[in-house]
């Protein structure tokens, strides 16, 4: 609830669950690089957070949120077309390098009060 004492909407929620997210991976030790990156167009995709973890890789991060694991939860919501738009999006990014970085795609999942953090949950194949 906010401090009116209304559930937040959608897109607060998922931006409470951004700013989570963010706050975990940063006491892990990654640094911010870009938030809600989006490729232009109709069609593309978006990447909630680019961070450059301590070894110097791209970490494109997914994060899902749920208030319970009802119907497949957080995890469950990341299907391959939403895999695919992201790595779109990353490759979109990655063509600002001239030798890009190494990258993965990490996920945050948020279901009530916990937080799970998948590393390389999936690649760009």
């Amino acid at each position: 609830m906010d401090f009116l004492g209304k559930q937040p909407n959608t897109t607060a929620r998922g931006q409470l669950g951004e700013d989570a997210a963010l706050a975990y991976l940063q006491r892990q030790g990654l640094k911010l690089v870009e938030r809600n990156y989006r490729t232009p167009g109709r069609g593309g995709g978006e990447i909630d957070l680019i961070l450059r973890d301590r070894d110097g890789s791209l970490v494109f991060v997914e994060v899902r949120s749920r208030n319970t694991g009802r119907y497949g939860g957080a995890g469950g919501s990341i299907s391959s077309v939403k895999q695919g738009r992201i790595v779109l999006a990353a490759r979109h990014y990655l063509t600002r390098f001239v030798a890009p970085p190494p990258c993965r795609f990490d996920v945050v999942l948020l279901e009530g009060a916990e937080l799970q953090w998948l590393k390389a949950a999936f690649d760009a194949q």
